[in-house]
């Protein structure tokens, strides 16, 4: 191997040639001396000539010339007296003298010098003046060089010595005393340079890999030789750093030797001086040292005259290399950035810290050059700032390693089996990158080739190769007569395992040198025998030098280290655990010590596998189980470790680990715990890391996804990933990533067989690399996704890559953003995507920071799903599917000049679905070409043409495209915003749209040709915010007036102005299909709004005018679809209204107009002459008294008016009575509502006066002033049916005065009356004799309750008395049940106390019988605190007092049973006895057995969730034996046993009238159930099952089944929740097909499935008088929904309809909706979870129309948005009776819950209201006007419900989870008596919604209601 320095020999011209630079540098400052000199050597008539010259160097340069021309003998003189008479350079002064022929060989070859170098001339020479030659000068001279010279030599020979001279004769005499393996040839390592530029700017960043060294991606790495290393990159004078760093093994230890043996051979001629010092031995010095001691006495002392060589090392400190090697070998704190602040000296003794500190940032020997080698840890942050260049060791590449093994086996004939072995062996090959393990692999290939070279079996891990290089070093010394494996450990135990012990106290001790006395005698002998200990002078001092012993690596040391742990009887379990762990690769930034331990957890997890446990056993002289319980311990420990969070190295490491262990089912484990995704960054990987890695991942069964990151990798690594058969996704982010890289990745992708998605981005790769690559990645078919963003692809190949892309199946996703793409490439690329068959969309964009490129792609079209649209059913099924293409190029800078090129791209693609060419330069030109090819264009969704620079003109373009193109539908323009899009609707959808009408077509007309037949679709035209003013109209008109087809026009946030408005309005004859006109914000005054509310008598077909003259202006109408009748000029004549029969009502909503009483009569003057107006609404008008007067005046001749709302204005108290007097006013008032004295509700109804009116006035703070006047209105009405007077101010004043009043209420009427407390007080008619008595929630002291009860006494007309939460304890109990008696008839009694679930049955047994009259109901429910009394009283009473004194006269025991016959007394006639939540003991149990159950009437018995003794369970069953008139028993949630139900069916027997059985959650398993069966087949009255919530299957549902065919009068059957399958349900089905008479069917929660669905639809005809029918949670499809939905028609009874839980599809949700006009009695709708979405809720929408007894509509979590919120909304106003309506959890915005709350305010009798609102949050610069419009939407969602104010419940919710980064506070306070409810949220530090819910609720329930 050639050095990489030549030493050729030195000849005269040579000689000169390379002194001559430097030579004319010194001599051009002292030409006089040289001119001088010159005359002595040559002719006077040469030098004639060079007085012309006036340049000082062209003249030096002339002179030398003519002396080398002069002779040999000439130049010799000249360079002798230029030597002793200047003070010359050291190094040129050298050179001289050597081309003047003194000096030795040696000598000559060290002035072998790269004059790149030598850029610096040594210091303390002074020029002295030009003297004449003197013996006395010379002498000083030469003896001021001797000694420096003298110690330069040797140095040279100690180095020389040590490591041997290539020339040296008796080189292999010398091989012996070599460290291992240093005596092999040297090969060149492969080193990368890093700039060190970047590692002073990040000095305390943490990430992964090497600490300290700068982040791999952003440095520019490049290969670099060792002759590289020390070229100058600094200024002359300062200190160079350079650090290597690398992997163990790597050889940078073998590099700094070799480094030192080349400087002694004269190749590295700029170093005059190399010292090298090894850390692991300045580990030993315990004092401090000055840097001459260092030098000196610690590398090599010089022979004479020390400080006169100090003194010049210290001048030419630049040709001065010290070596430090192993920095992470240094044991000390090398934290020294205050070593240098006290300035050091040159005598200041200082610790190794500070001297290496010293060193390098240049305080001692400035200018020197500094090499410190060190494995990958943390700098130290004195290095972070001064090393100055970066280089990483990364040890051998192939090339290298073939070199290596060739040169190792150079000697044997096998030698190319060997290299050919490695070469095979993919793992080998990667352990051989490490030249270490190397060597290692070689010694063990060396000796299996000699013995076997036919089959060769190397060991599989690092571990093993160890083991079997330690076995091969014994049997090399001992042979093959010693025996076997085990003869030779047996008889070396006792030194392995010596030499065991001290490898692993030196690594607890930090301590890698071993004096004489540490090591044993026979522990050396062995080691040093068989070459595993290395011996070397160790100097602490100047004096004698010592014997060092250290292990020949420490990787070697390490690996003892381990087998001491696994093999040592003084180890155990614990002590194993705490030394086995993962230590990073470097350490903590403050932390003083390092762990010597780089491979030590390694080698442990190598120990662990099998393969080495026979190994194990014979040197621990150990049984099997005791090896294998260390072993075991080691894999559980890392089994734990895949436990907890790793960083990449670390997962690496665990990856080594692991793979040593070569355990296939921990390497699964492992990789399952590390969940499926592997990140790593910045750091390096070698294919021997990518081994390990390949290897755990290959053992998981779950695939991958590899992320590297700015990794260091070699392009070896790659070959090694190919093996990798479970990757998903494979990451590379790097820019070294290039075209060599992307080939390299490209042979490896055919191995990858579950790849899916791959990313080369942040690379440096070009069109061919990407070319090469996208070729290979064809051959993954199952390839998906492709990114390739962010490299340097310009001009790539168009057609041949998407030919390549057109070949991948499965692929669905290219991205080639940010490669500064040509706008040619994008252009051709666009041509290619639309023709590429499996292309569906392109994606351009180029942007200022990043431009994006992406394609997408469709997989292979298979079936077509079948449509959810019945209609469409058929149809679809013979259409062949379609590719639709979506082309975005945006801002491309396209101007007019590509508009043909697009266009032909555009026409090129049959099947466009969007087309966005927004943010380039078409202009006006480029968009008209482009709009008049459009028919010729497929386009099937839009077209984006926004900010191309278009004027009116080009407006005027788009608008003409909506007459030429029939598919166009929308166009939406602003000038402003710069936007122009088109919409379309697809061919086939154009193709099949229905008619808008069937059209009457006159003969005129139809002689016109087919365009008045031909079906048009609607189109939408939106020309907002551009600034129209009313002269631009006529210009805009002309264009629109060809479009006849235009269904919504939209000209808001333009500047029309009154004048336009009336310009507009003749024009709108033109647009015969418009159903909808906004012209919001267009400046208009009060003149247009009476002008627009004219209009609704000009136009009859309005449907509703929304106007707004507030900060925002509305101007928004709907028109009703209308007839075409013929062409004509009059406008009134083109038109017809729909007929009478048709007729709608239609709207009039004026908000936010500040107007007078004259324009309110001007206004209602024009409103009456309004046909069909059904709802006005004046909110937000600021009306006076006066103004609603004459409003009011005006009721009776709206004759059509349902509603008038007046919201948001306030109202003083004379106009509240203004208001209530209006029922006096118009008789169709039907309510009057008036809220918060701000809101008020006028519902009127037809002209009869046969419906009552209710009034209603709540907290409007109405006082006893008021309330005289309104009782004087109320007294004129004699219809009313309820007065609202809840939370005013009334007062006990008020009170008396509204009391006073009651008897001139003519008819009944319901009185609320609730402030604080709860006063209703409803009035009925004389037939009608209840009068029941509610007290809740009064707190009544002792003194109340006697007054209450005095008061009952009189009150003998009493029906029904409820106390609820009264403080009435147990004796006021008694009490108040003595007071109530009634004249003969029913009373009921209920009592709610907290005591009543304390007390035991007896306990409210003993308080019952103290009622008068007999009982005929008992009702104890403790879980509710219930305690209810029936009781009849007789004509005659008996007095209480003998009740009483009858029951004390007796003693104890008498009087238990004189108990027990009062109870039989008074409840001789008890009919219905119910017990819920009890705990029955015994004796209770008795008295219900022998006294409550046998008495004669007792119809009603219930015992549910309650406890009683097993032994009481039986007797009570028992007991039910007697109950032989029993009609309802109910046992459920009893858990009855299975020995119960045979003696429950016994009593059955007993009980021939029994119609209810209810014995739900009881654990009747299929053998009860059969026994119950039995028992029901004689009972034939029998009208409800309950067998809900059991454990029945098919058996005990089947044997159900047969016995359901003779129950004639079953009416309701509950079988809910228990565990059938399909086959049993249908059995069931089939049988209740016989039960003519069921009326409810609840079989909820028993996955029945579609079978039992479809089965289920053939019997409903057979049950037609069903009412409620309940399939939650059925597993019910949408096969089994649809013949479900379409059969229930035949049950035109039913009352409620539940389906939730089933995923039942579109097409059953709109079977259903067709059948609901069925319906007249249906109440209630269950859909919940069914997949119902906006398209589905237009039918149902349609259908709840025709449903008039509708209350109750469910549709929560599905997926309906503003859509189908908008659709229900439109069906609510016809809903009178609807209470409750949830749509909670669906997609719903704020525009559709607007729309919701404006038409429930349409609903009178709402009561709940459930809705899920997403608070969709925009980007910053609109977050504020967001957040205000959100505030008024929420509010009016609520406010415009004014029946929500008397509701039970009001319940909204508010979803947090799109508010993104801004998160939510709720507030609340500010809250009134639970009547408000304040939201806020917060969007940032600037802006914030805050939102009040304000409600209120009916005081007949408790405050607390609120809880929502």
């Amino acid at each position: 191997m050639q050095p990489p320095f030549q030493n050729d020999d030195l000849d005269l011209e040579a000689a000169v040639a390379r002194a001559r630079p430097q030579l004319l540098e010194f001599l051009s400052h002292h030409p006089n001396w040289l001119l001088t000199t010159s005359r002595r050597f040559l002719p006077g008539v040469v030098l004639n000539g060079l007085d012309g010259i006036t340049d000082h160097k062209v003249k030096v340069s002339v002179l030398l010339d003519l002396l080398e021309k002069a002779g040999p003998a000439t130049w010799k003189q000249f360079a002798q007296s230029l030597c002793m008479e200047c003070n010359l350079p050291l190094d040129l002064e050298i050179l001289l003298l050597s081309s003047a022929g003194e000096g030795n060989l040696s000598q000559k070859q060290e002035a072998h010098t790269d004059v790149s170098a030598q850029s610096s001339v040594p210091k303390g020479f002074a020029q002295r003046r030009h003297c004449n030659n003197s013996v006395s000068d010379k002498d000083v001279k030469q003896q001021r060089l001797d000694s420096p010279e003298k110690y330069r030599h040797l140095l040279i020979d100690s180095i020389r010595q040590r490591y041997g001279s290539r020339r040296a004769a008796g080189a292999a005499a010398q091989e012996q005393t070599q460290p291992l393996a240093f005596n092999q040839a040297f090969v060149n390592l492969v080193i990368q340079q890093s700039k060190a530029s970047r590692l002073k700017e990040r000095t305390d960043k943490p990430r992964e890999g090497v600490a300290g060294a700068p982040k791999p991606e952003e440095c520019a790495d490049t290969a670099m030789k060792v002759s590289d290393l020390f070229r100058s990159v600094v200024p002359s004078g300062t200190t160079k750093v350079i650090f290597l760093f690398g992997k163990p093994g790597t050889g940078k230890t073998m590099l700094m030797h070799w480094i030192c043996q080349k400087w002694a051979e004269g190749a590295l001629p700029q170093f005059l001086f190399t010292f090298l010092f090894e850390f692991r031995q300045l580990n030993l010095l315990k004092r401090k040292l000055t840097l001459k001691e260092l030098l000196f006495d610690l590398f090599l002392q010089p022979e004479d005259s020390p400080d006169a060589v100090f003194q010049y090392l210290l001048e030419n400190a630049s040709h001065t290399l010290i070596i430090f090697d192993g920095l992470d070998e240094f044991a000390a704190n090398m934290d020294m950035s205050s070593s240098s602040k006290g300035g050091p000296t040159l005598t200041s003794p200082m610790s190794i810290s500070e001297l290496f500190a010293d060193l390098c940032h240049g305080n001692l020997l400035p200018g020197c050059t500094v090499l410190v080698t060190s494995r990958p840890k943390r700098l130290p942050d004195f290095l972070l700032n001064t090393v100055d260049l970066l280089a990483e060791i990364w040890g051998f590449d192939h090339e290298k390693v073939e070199e290596y093994v060739s040169r190792y086996f150079h000697q044997y004939s096998f030698k190319e089996q060997a290299i050919a072995h490695l070469k095979n062996n993919t793992k080998l090959l990667s352990m051989c990158l490490i030249p270490a393990l190397c060597y290692v692999v070689c010694i063990c290939l060396e000796y299996l080739l000699l013995k076997h070279q036919m089959s060769v079996e190397l060991p599989q891990t690092m571990t093993q190769f160890y083991i079997k290089m330690l076995l091969i070093f014994i049997n090399k010394q001992q042979g093959e007569h010693a025996g076997g494996e085990e003869a030779q450990l047996n008889c070396n135990r006792k030194a392995i395992l010596g030499l065991c012990d001290l490898a692993l106290k030196g690594l607890e001790d930090k301590k890698l040198i071993f004096y004489v006395g540490d090591i044993p005698e026979h522990v050396k002998e062995f080691a040093s025998l068989h070459g595993l200990l290395t011996v070397f002078e160790v100097k602490t001092n100047g004096t004698c030098p010592e014997a060092g012993y250290a292990f020949v690596h420490l990787s070697l040391q390490e690996f003892f280290a381990a087998l001491c742990l696994m093999v040592s009887k003084r180890v155990d379990k614990n002590y194993l655990k705490k030394k086995f762990s993962l230590k990073s690769k470097w350490t903590l930034k403050n932390e003083a010590k390092t762990e010597f331990m780089e491979s030590f957890h390694i080698f442990l997890s190598g120990l662990s596998s099998k393969e080495c446990r026979t190994f194990l056993m014979l040197l621990a002289e150990q049984d099997e189980a005791w090896v294998q319980d260390k072993q075991d311990t080691i894999l559980q420990s890392l089994k734990k470790l895949a436990a907890t969070h790793l960083t990449g190295p670390k997962v690496i490491e665990l990856c080594h680990c692991t793979f040593e262990t070569q355990d296939l089912k921990v390497a699964q484990h492992i990789g399952s715990l590390l969940n499926f995704k592997y990140e790593f960054k910045n750091f390096r990987l070698t294919p021997l890391d990518m081994s390990a890695l390949v290897f755990v991942m290959n053992s998981g069964q779950h695939l991958t996804y590899l992320d590297f990151a700015g990794c260091l990798m070699d392009i070896d690594c790659l070959e090694v990933l190919a093996g990798c058969e479970n990757v998903e996704h494979l990451s590379f982010r790097s820019r070294r990533c290039g075209d060599d890289f992307a080939a390299a990745l490209s042979k490896s992708l055919q191995g990858m067989g579950s790849l899916k998605k791959l990313e080369l981005t942040g690379g440096s790769m070009t069109a061919e690399g990407m070319t090469n690559l996208v070729q290979a990645s064809s051959q993954c078919l199952q390839l998906e996704e492709i990114n390739l963003q962010d490299n340097r692809i310009r001009d790539l190949e168009v057609k041949r890559v998407m030919d390549l892309f057109s070949r991948m199946e499965k692929l669905k996703k290219i991205d080639l953003s940010s490669n500064n793409l040509s706008l040619n490439a994008v252009l051709l690329l666009a041509k290619e995507v639309v023709m590429c068959q499996n292309a569906t969309e392109l994606r351009v964009r180029y942007q200022s920071m990043k431009d994006t490129v992406i394609i997408y792609f469709s997989a292979p079209s298979g079936k077509v799903p079948r449509s959810l649209h019945l209609k469409w059913e058929e149809e679809k099924e013979h259409v062949n599917p379609t590719r639709h293409v979506k082309l975005c190029l945006q801002d491309c800078s396209l101007s007019s000049q590509h508009a043909e090129e697009i266009i032909a791209i555009l026409q090129s693609c049959p099947s466009l679905s969007e087309v966005d060419l927004s943010g380039n330069k078409l202009g006006d030109e480029g968009c008209r070409c482009l709009l008049e090819s459009l028919t010729w264009i497929s386009i099937s969704k839009q077209l984006d043409l926004s900010q191309n620079h278009l004027s009116v003109n080009g407006i005027c373009s788009l608008l003409k495209s909506v007459n030429t193109c029939q598919k166009v539908v929308e166009v939406q323009v602003s000038l402003c915003c710069e936007t122009a899009v088109l919409r379309f609707t697809a061919d086939r959808e154009f193709a099949s749209l229905p008619p808008r009408e069937e059209p009457m077509f006159s003969t005129d007309d139809q002689q016109n040709g087919d365009e008045n037949q031909t079906p048009t679709a609607s189109k939408k035209i939106r020309l907002t915010d551009s600034r129209f003013q009313a002269s631009d109209l006529e210009k805009l008109c002309a264009v629109l007036k060809e479009c006849n087809s235009i269904s919504e026009l939209d000209l808001s946030y333009n500047h029309l102005g009154d004048e336009g408005l009336l310009q507009l309005f003749r024009f709108l004859p033109n647009l015969k299909m418009l159903s909808s006109l906004k012209l919001n914000d267009n400046q208009i005054s009060l003149n247009s709004v009476f002008f627009l509310a004219q209009s609704l008598s000009t136009l009859e077909h309005i449907k509703t005018m929304n106007l707004s003259l507030g900060h925002i202006q509305v101007v928004h109408l709907t028109f009703w679809e209308r007839i075409r009748v013929r062409n004509t000029s009059r406008w009134r004549s083109s038109f017809l209204a729909h007929p009478k029969h048709e007729a709608k009502g239609r709207c009039f909503r004026l908000k936010d107009c500040r107007v007078g009483p004259e324009d309110v009569t001007r206004l209602c003057h024009i409103l009456a002459q309004c046909p069909q107006l059904t709802e006005i609404d004046l909110s937000g008008n600021s009306l006076s008294d006066q103004s609603i007067e004459r409003l009011l005046s005006f009721l009776p001749y709206l004759c059509h008016l349902t509603l008038l709302s007046i919201r948001n204005t306030t109202f003083s108290p004379r106009c509240m009575v203004l208001l209530i007097n209006s029922v006096n006013l118009c008789e169709r008032i039907r309510m009057v509502e008036l809220r918060s004295s701000e809101n008020a509700f006028l519902h009127l109804g037809a002209s009869t006066r046969s419906q009552k009116t209710s009034c209603r006035l709540t907290d409007c703070a109405i006082g006893q002033e008021q309330i005289d006047e309104l009782c004087r209105v109320l007294e004129q009405h004699g219809w009313l049916a309820e007065v609202d007077l809840s939370r005013n101010q009334l007062g006990d004043e008020g009170l008396r005065c509204l009391l006073d009043h009651l008897h001139q209420v003519p008819v009944t009427c319901s009185l609320n009356l609730c402030s604080k407390a709860t006063l209703i007080i409803k009035f009925t008619s004389r037939d009608d004799p209840r009068k029941i008595l509610r007290l809740a929630e009064c707190n009544f002291q002792p003194e109340h309750l006697e007054k209450l009860c005095l008061l009952l006494e009189k009150c003998t007309g009493l029906t029904e008395y409820i106390s609820s939460n009264n403080n009435v304890t147990v004796q006021a109990a008694e009490r108040l049940l003595h007071s109530l008696r009634k004249n003969p008839g029913p009373l009921k009694i209920s009592i709610e106390e907290p005591w009543v679930g304390k007390e035991s049955v007896t306990k409210l047994l003993e308080l019952a019988v103290q009622a008068c009259g007999n009982i005929t109901e008992i009702t104890i429910c403790k879980d509710k605190t219930l305690f209810q009394l029936g009781i009849k009283f007789p004509h005659c009473l008996e007095k209480v007092e003998s009740v009483v004194s009858r029951l004390h006269l007796y003693k104890p025991g008498i009087k238990h049973a004189c108990f027990y016959q009062r109870v039989r007394e008074k409840c001789a006639q008890l009919q219905e006895l119910r017990w819920s939540h009890v705990e029955l003991h015994n004796d209770e149990a008795e008295m219900l057995v022998r006294i409550l159950l046998p008495l004669p009437e007792l119809k009603k018995f219930g015992l549910t969730s309650s406890s009683i003794m097993p032994t009481g369970t039986d007797y009570l069953i028992t007991g039910l034996q007697n109950c032989q008139a029993i009609e309802e028993l109910n046992l459920g949630y009893m858990e009855l046993s299975s020995s119960a139900i045979p003696k429950l069916v016994l009593g059955f027997r007993e009980m021939p009238s029994l119609k209810r059985l209810i014995l739900n959650h009881n654990n009747i398993s299929n053998d009860g159930c059969s026994r119950l069966t039995e028992a029901l087949r004689n009972m034939h009255y029998v009208e409800e099952i309950n067998l809900s919530h059991n454990n029945i299957g098919d058996p005990g549902l089947m044997n159900l089944a047969a016995v359901l065919l003779e129950m004639q009068n079953l009416k309701r059957i509950d079988l809910s929740g228990n565990s059938p399958s399909p086959a049993g349900g249908e059995k069931l089905m089939e049988a209740l097909a016989y039960c003519k008479h069921i009326e409810e069917l609840l079989l909820s929660r028993n996955v029945f499935g579609d079978r039992t669905a479809v089965k289920l639809a053939l019997c409903l005809p057979h049950m037609t008088n069903l009412r409620i029918l309940h399939l939650q949670n059925n597993n019910i499809g949408p096969a089994g929904g649809m013949e479900l939905a379409r059969a229930l028609v035949v049950c035109e009874l039913l009352e409620e309809i539940s389906l939730s839980e089933n995923y039942l599809g579109e097409g059953s949700i709109h079977a259903l909706s067709e059948g609901l006009p069925c319906f007249e009695h249906l109440r209630k709708i269950d859909l919940k979870l069914c997949g119902v979405t906006d398209d589905a809720s237009k039918s149902l929408s349609h259908g709840f129309r025709q449903c008039p007894s509708m209350e109750e509509i469910i549709l929560s979590w599905n997926a309906l948005g503003d859509g189908g919120a908008r659709e229900l909304a439109s069906a609510l106003p016809g809903m009178e009776k609807l209470k409750m309506l949830d749509l909670e959890k669906n997609r719903i915005g704020t525009r559709g819950a607007t729309k919701l709350a404006e038409e429930l305010a349409k609903c009178p009798e709402i009561q709940f209201i459930r809705s899920g609102l997403q608070m969709k949050i925009f980007p910053a610069p609109i977050r504020k006007s967001v957040a205000t419009k959100g505030s008024v939407i929420m509010y009016r969602k609520v406010s415009r419900c004014p029946q929500l104010f008397t509701a039970f419940k009001v319940s909204v919710f508010v979803s947090w989870a799109l508010l993104g980064p801004w998160s939510p506070r709720t507030s609340f306070g500010n809250i009134r008596d639970w009547t408000e409810f304040a939201v806020t949220v917060h969007f940032g530090p600037d802006y914030e919604l805050k939102i009040h819910f304000f409600l209120h609720f009916k005081h007949h329930f408790s405050r607390t209601m609120c809880d929502k």
